[in-house]
């Protein structure tokens, strides 16, 4: 549906009815890079003469399909990426280079720049990960040590970009969202310095990395491309969290909720977010049943042993304060892709006697924080959400019902 609103809209329609002589060339990659080629070679037909696409399953698709690994880049990830700049910089003039995105791009196609090994690349993602790196921030850094993000598609290839995207960042900034590999950069070195130095220290990072950055931020080496100029190039993002929130309140209504839908974005760190959005939940007034939706993303930054993601901890932190409610309360954080963090999870479910039954199992919810092990907390209690990969990832949504 998203894909074919864009294409139908009068100022891409136009972009491809206007000249028949040229070619297109579809680039699908993130998690909804199956789905959204789907639509475009159904709604393009045979103007797509070529096409590629990069995602984190195997399956049949219109085009070829390779998977990369997210979120930290593997080999298959950079094989992935140098296919993507083969086609790119196959395309000519004429063509039109029609770019699909969606989350997980930049983990999917990852290119090193000449100096930086893919292993410097994979342990500079995974420590700025572990060390509760914003995507803002991870990507600042992805793009500075890459041959492909950061504008770089684009400035590689002859033919005019068109990049629809699907949106699984806060703020919907082209410049983050799969690293911006077709749009003008507004990022530094010096903000990817200071991105290593705000989480954890240069010190903990790979010393070429550290090396590389600090050359481009004295002017040593070439910035990424801040203009992109002269072919008529679009960017435009299709849908996003808001998406899954008007979807969710639709559903809730539907079911006889009385909906309150909260635009801000949840944000920061997980373990810290949950506790303001409980008490504003608590406020919540209406006529029972309420439901209140949000959405956003938040990070952990992991100093125990244990395993979960940034949708677990968050609820995992809710515990306490959602069993002191002074009516039955439920609530979720899912990761709209159906995976959250290392695991096989999508997220968790509290309710008003999650802290009563961990209690009776022995369980600390405290000590489970503390070791950054979710994950084992929810499944001892059989509380996990799984759902498997749902094809798309526009960020984390947050449901709490209330009786």
């Amino acid at each position: 549906m998203l894909v074919n609103r864009a294409l139908d809209s009068a100022e891409i329609a136009g972009t491809f009815r206007s000249d028949r002589e040229s070619g297109c060339i579809c680039l699908a990659v993130g998690k909804a890079a199956r789905g959204m080629a789907a639509a475009a070679a159904r709604r393009l037909g045979p103007r797509v003469r070529d096409g590629l696409i990069i995602t984190t399953e195997p399956g049949d698709g219109p085009f070829p399909v390779l998977v990369g690994s997210h979120p930290v880049p593997t080999p298959a990830s950079e094989s992935a990426g140098r296919s993507a700049l083969r086609l790119a910089r196959a395309a000519s003039e004429a063509d039109t280079l029609l770019v699909l995105l969606s989350g997980g791009a930049s983990s999917l196609m990852a290119v090193p720049v000449d100096g930086i090994t893919l292993a410097d690349k994979a342990g500079t993602t995974a420590l700025l990960l572990n060390n509760g790196a914003s995507i803002a921030s991870l990507n600042c850094v992805r793009k500075h040590l890459s041959a492909i993000k950061g504008g770089r598609l684009a400035a590689g290839t002859a033919a005019r970009t068109i990049t629809l995207a699907i949106s699984d960042v806060v703020g919907d900034d082209l410049t983050v969202i799969g690293s911006g590999p077709t749009v003008a950069d507004t990022s530094t070195y010096a903000d990817a310095l200071r991105a290593l130095d705000d989480h954890g220290g240069r010190q903990g990072f790979p010393l070429t990395v550290v090396s590389h950055l600090t050359a481009g931020a004295h002017g040593e080496l070439p910035e990424t491309p801040k203009t992109i100029e002269g072919r008529g190039d679009l960017a435009r993002v299709i849908g996003g969290r808001r998406d899954a929130m008007a979807g969710a309140a639709d559903e809730a209504r539907a079911r006889g909720y009385t909906v309150q839908v909260v635009d801000a974005p949840v944000i920061g760190e997980a373990r810290t977010a949950a506790g303001p959005w409980i008490a504003a939940a608590a406020q919540a007034s209406g006529h029972n049943p309420v439901c209140l939706v949000s959405s956003g993303e938040t990070t952990v930054r992991v100093s125990g042993t244990g395993r979960g993601g940034r949708n677990q901890e968050f609820a995992l932190a809710a515990v306490d304060a959602l069993s002191r409610f002074d009516r039955p309360a439920a609530l979720a954080s899912v990761g709209t892709d159906g995976v959250d963090g290392p695991t096989d999870a999508a997220g968790a479910v509290v309710d008003s006697s999650t802290l009563a039954r961990a209690n009776a199992a022995g369980l600390s919810p405290d000590g489970f924080l503390a070791n950054n092990d979710a994950y084992r907390f929810f499944s001892a209690l059989g509380d996990l959400i799984h759902t498997g990969p749902t094809g798309t990832n526009v960020g984390d949504l947050q449901i709490i019902l209330l009786a």
